[in-house]
């Protein structure tokens, strides 16, 4: 009994505890949001708008710095991107410039940089973005390179399922009303102040609001030093609504194909409600609830009143049910995995000790630097919240190497994450793409951490020029053996 109580108990406990802090917390404004996108992708636009920019056929000198582009823009961690790189999966995109959008978004998109130029120093900053950037198209192109076979059959298999859009081109209705979603989604995810900051407030008079909450911290604990977030009391109303939107979608959008029902609308409703109660500010006291009315908010709330005018009135009903159904099949394929993830990660990160981080990732070595990946996988933080960390593990001991290599791997191979690509892409692509990422993280820390320790830059430049070059000589070679397969 004492073992129990003193190893099963508190792993038990971290894992819920972090499974409980993620749904408060991250779920409904960066996920929510995700699914829907990835539902429009794959039901209102058509083959040809996607494979145009990225195709498997397109220019790489187009398509990949077009991935990369798109992923910058997004201030979103793995496993929302997630759900966007299945969408334009499913809908045709070539295997390297999905993974190119799925390795470069959560890695160095423009947020992160600018966060962890601020905490950490604009010198790693310029490191993650630049070596994030090469190794990004770098792991595309070799996954394309590698599973080009696999490529062909895959959009050989969208012409099919897409072949009654052929020749259609993009609505505009359909493309405003996914727009107005990727906005909604910046509104969720943006920490800008006119955003953040409360414009109105107001008091909610629940006795005992503040003990309540002291009872939840120490349940959850709320420590930003550690990344340990914990729950609110508007957290718990938060997954509270996520359990009735669960329920509701179940049986409103199950069957969604055989029309809208009282559920679907009453689904619907829920996510709405719940997203415009995420984005406001709340906070217990003594009195009870202050509640601010944030920028946020409002945002949204424009947002919905946008999205339900495009979904009534101007998508047919065979896009607004193929785009419900669409988006609920992501939810299926994709929630039970992301929980389980999350839920294990937890109880990984009550067992790793912070005093092995100067040990293993002190100096700039092999080990380090791999040391540093595995931090990233196990040790899983939602964006933005991994700068901090990574600032605490600077202040431990570990070497600005090996961080460089934790910052780049973290948002990429959490543990959640490689279970939910695994569905998407099949367990040989996933686990490719997981060495490949890992080899290049330790890559980037190794070179990044050599610069520090003085190594002059030119020697550096030198080593990434022969690594493009010899990626390049890769790659021609594989298109002269193509190329000489389909003359014969």
């Amino acid at each position: 009994m004492d073992l129990f109580s003193a190893y099963v108990i508190p792993v038990l406990h971290g894992g819920l505890g972090n499974l409980a802090a993620y749904l408060a917390a991250h779920v409904l404004l960066c996920l929510l949001p995700a699914f829907f996108i990835a539902g429009a992708m794959a039901a209102l636009i058509p083959k040809e708008s996607v494979t145009r920019f990225l195709g498997r056929n397109t220019l790489k000198a187009v398509s990949y710095p077009a991935a990369a582009a798109a992923g910058s823009l997004l201030a979103v961690c793995s496993c929302t991107i997630v759900p966007l790189f299945a969408g334009i999966y499913k809908k045709g995109a070539g295997l390297g410039p999905a993974i190119t959008f799925l390795f470069f978004a959560p890695a160095a998109n423009i947020l992160a940089l600018v966060y962890t130029g601020g905490v950490i120093g604009a010198d790693l900053a310029a490191a993650r973005l630049i070596l994030s950037l090469i190794f990004g198209i770098g792991i595309g192109l070799i996954m394309a390179l590698v599973f080009r076979t696999d490529g062909a059959a895959h959009d050989h298999a969208t012409d099919i399922a897409f072949a009654a859009q052929s020749g259609r081109g993009m609505q505009r209705s359909a493309l405003l009303f996914l727009l107005t979603w990727v906005g909604l989604l910046l509104l969720g995810t943006l920490k800008i102040g006119i955003l953040t900051s409360a414009y109105v407030r107001f008091d909610l008079p629940i006795a005992g609001a503040d003990v309540w909450q002291a009872v939840l911290d120490r349940l959850v604990p709320h420590d930003a030093g550690k990344g340990e977030e914990g729950v609110s009391l508007q957290g718990v109303a938060l997954i509270g609504l996520l359990t009735a939107i669960g329920y509701a979608s179940w049986r409103g959008l199950e069957n969604i194909q055989e029309g809208v029902s009282a559920w679907t609308k009453t689904s619907l409703a829920l996510i709405a409600a719940t997203l415009l109660v995420a984005a406001l500010s709340v906070e217990a006291t003594a009195a009870g609830l202050r509640v601010g009315v944030t920028g946020k908010f409002f945002g949204i709330a424009l947002a919905l009143v946008i999205l339900r005018h495009l979904a009534w009135n101007r998508l047919d009903a065979d896009g607004l049910r193929d785009w419900l159904w669409e988006s609920w099949r992501f939810v299926k394929q994709i929630f039970p995995l992301l929980v389980i993830g999350v839920f294990v990660v937890g109880m990984i990160r009550v067992v790793i000790v912070p005093e092995w981080i100067e040990t293993l990732a002190g100096t700039n070595s092999i080990l380090g630097n791999f040391a540093g990946v595995a931090f990233g996988v196990f040790m899983y933080f939602p964006t933005l919240v991994e700068v901090p960390i990574a600032k605490m593990f600077l202040d431990l001991g570990m070497h600005r190497g090996p961080l460089l290599a934790y910052l780049m791997s973290d948002p990429e191979l959490s543990l959640q994450s490689i279970l939910i690509i695994s569905a998407i892409i099949g367990k040989t692509k996933t686990w490719t793409y997981v060495g490949f990422v890992a080899l290049f993280s330790a890559a980037a820390g190794l070179i990044y951490g050599a610069w520090i320790d003085g190594t002059p830059l030119s020697i550096l430049a030198l080593w990434l020029a022969g690594f493009i070059a010899l990626l390049a000589m890769l790659l021609a070679g594989a298109n002269r053996h193509s190329t000489t397969l389909k003359g014969a």
